[in-house]
């Protein structure tokens, strides 16, 4: 995980005011990857407990729109959130317990896939979710 003063400087970097929410914030998304917004209100709420639900989903939605967090939202999913940016990779979800895990991209540079008729779009990204089993759920003590 980052430490403080890179992700204060992230932050700066980004155009965004270092403010206490906003860093309790980018340090819960940066400790729990994939946690959808209830997790990240606990983990920020650890660290800062009068910090409002609104508060928090406005700071997602500031990071997200500043290219700091990752949003996802995997089919029959609440929305979740990662702080591995740009790099365009996957993830693999279980399909008994939910577990997300990161995969790397599947082909080549971003967007890792080539549509085979783009019809005009200038394609930047590529999203894919492998589904299946983790080990735990497949090994049936889950």
């Amino acid at each position: 995980m980052a430490i403080e003063s890179e992700l204060e400087q992230v932050l700066r970097t980004a155009a965004l005011r270092v403010t206490r929410p906003r860093m309790a914030v980018l340090r819960a998304v940066h400790r729990h990857p994939h946690a959808d917004t209830d997790g990240i209100i606990r983990a920020t709420r650890d660290e800062l407990p009068d910090v409002s639900h609104q508060a928090v989903y406005d700071v997602l939605r500031a990071l997200a729109d500043a290219g700091l967090v990752r949003r996802i939202q995997p089919a029959g999913s609440v929305a979740r959130y990662e702080a591995r940016v740009g790099d365009n990779h996957h993830h693999l979800v279980c399909r008994s317990c939910g577990t997300i895990v990161d995969v790397d991209c599947a082909v080549g540079h971003a967007p890792c896939l080539t549509a085979s008729d783009d019809r005009g779009f200038v394609v930047d990204e590529a999203e894919v979710v492998y589904w299946g089993l983790c080990p735990t759920c497949a090994a049936g003590t889950s």
